[in-house]
């Protein structure tokens, strides 16, 4: 009886420290898991700070050209109104006639 107790006890130690060791190990693969995701996730938002700083500097840019763009359009619409006014639409003999269309009499 005496040895069973001891026997017992041994392999008691042995369970619990196998237990111990165990969760030890799961918690030091949780850690590693979680050092990898905060890794990956840092990353991401690294990129999508990059990202967002070069849309920025595009939508920029962009406005940019569309400004421009509309003054061009201003400045073409005035030269359009300017030639309209010399050629005095109606009525100028210098303006070539409009085509009928094909196919159709009126």
């Amino acid at each position: 009886l005496f040895r069973d107790r001891r026997a017992h006890a041994y392999t008691r130690q042995l369970m619990e420290t196998e237990a111990r060791m165990s969760r030890e190990a799961w918690v030091q693969a949780t850690n590693a898991a979680d050092r990898r995701r905060q890794t990956v996730i840092s990353e991401l938002l690294r990129i999508d700070h990059r990202r967002s700083t070069e849309i920025s500097e595009l939508r920029a840019a962009l406005q940019g050209q569309v400004i421009a763009l509309q003054g061009q359009v201003t400045a073409l619409q005035a030269q359009v109104t300017t030639l309209q006014g010399q050629r005095g639409l109606a009525g100028d003999p210098t303006q070539p006639e409009l085509p009928e269309e094909a196919g159709g009499s009126a």
